[in-house]
């Protein structure tokens, strides 16, 4: 690349020491010319099957050498496809809590450019097809003189396809595709999160001149609920309980995404302990069964008392008393600090 001809124009030591490297690399790469100039040095090169620089293709060299594609930058591009796959598409649907845990059907609405259905994608006009390109006579690619080299490039006229459009379909003005918009059908299913994203394969963008279409992707986003909060499959709530409930015990009846449920409170109930409901979460996406409810119990401190309340508040009080003294905070009561 240093010693490249583009590079340095009207510069004769730099083409004699590129030509020099390129004739050294074919050597090289070439056993029977390696045996020769180990032989009879750079003089067995000469006459039949010696070098012939301009019958060197410098962009195969390149690729070669280097181990990936210089075939666009030196312009030895081969012949392209008319045919391209069309792009995805993103569309994005908000859900309501249940709809995302229990699943539904619903739709949206989606702009994207569709198979010109009167030229069926060729974009030229009824009758007509795509002729030959005059540039590159339908190879794709041009063939131009570079010094001692025999360079190629993509046809700039027909883009490397070969043919060019001579009528274009009134319809789609020759681009084979025409915008518009539809309504997909989408089937949620039930477990999903927030942030999914549903792919719906051939729905996205259609191909330029009968490429194959894109997909579409349909990107979920969950509203939180007002009571419960959801982590992986399971949920979490909190509900609060009286004193006297808390230390005696009870049943009480909670609420679940499926209807309430009769929760047993523990005797002596501290605030803060967590109970759990088995299969009252989230289903499994795509499997089987289902997340647990977790129900974090909240003792409430009465905040007004009557009198008659206080009596019996300080009777209970001196009939168990509570020795204050300071204790090490737990690890399981830091962590909760620490998130809130």
């Amino acid at each position: 690349m240093q010693y490249h001809p583009d590079r340095n124009p009207n510069n004769p030591d730099a083409e004699e020491k590129f030509k020099e490297a390129t004739e050294a690399y074919t050597v090289l790469m070439d056993v029977d010319k390696r045996s020769v100039y180990d032989r009879f040095g750079h003089a067995g090169l000469g006459g039949a099957g010696g070098f012939d620089a301009a019958a060197v293709d410098l962009s195969e060299i390149l690729n070669d050498f280097l181990g990936f594609g210089f075939g666009d930058m030196f312009g030895s591009g081969r012949r392209r496809s008319r045919a391209q796959r069309g792009p995805d598409l993103r569309e994005d649907l908000s859900l309501e809590f249940e709809e995302a845990v229990f699943g539904t059907e619903t739709q949206v609405t989606v702009r994207r450019h569709e198979t010109c259905e009167t030229c069926s994608g060729s974009g030229a006009a009824a009758g007509k097809t795509p002729v030959t390109c005059r540039s590159c006579n339908g190879h794709g690619q041009v063939r131009y003189q570079q010094g001692f080299f025999t360079m190629t490039r993509t046809c700039p006229t027909c883009q490397g396809a070969g043919s060019v459009i001579t009528d274009p379909c009134p319809q789609c003005k020759g681009q084979g595709r025409v915008l518009r918009q539809r309504t997909v059908d989408v089937k949620v299913p039930a477990g999903v999160e927030d942030g999914t994203r549903i792919r719906f394969s051939g729905l996205g963008e259609a191909g330029v001149f009968g490429g194959s279409p894109g997909d579409l992707y349909v990107v979920l986003h969950v509203k939180e609920h007002a009571i419960f909060a959801r982590q992986g499959n399971d949920l979490h709530c909190a509900i609060p309980v009286s004193f006297a409930q808390a230390a005696l015990g009870t049943e009480i009846n909670i609420p679940t995404l499926e209807g309430e449920h009769k929760l047993k409170i523990p005797e002596g109930t501290q605030s803060g302990t967590t109970l759990r409901v088995r299969n009252k979460g989230v289903p499994v996406l795509n499997g089987r069964g289902k997340g647990d409810l977790f129900v974090e119990v909240q003792v409430q401190t009465p905040t007004k008392l009557t009198k008659r309340q206080r009596e019996l508040m300080h009777e209970l009080d001196s009939m168990s008393p509570v020795e204050n003294k300071p204790q090490r905070q737990t690890l399981l009561g830091k962590v909760k600090d620490m998130f809130g």
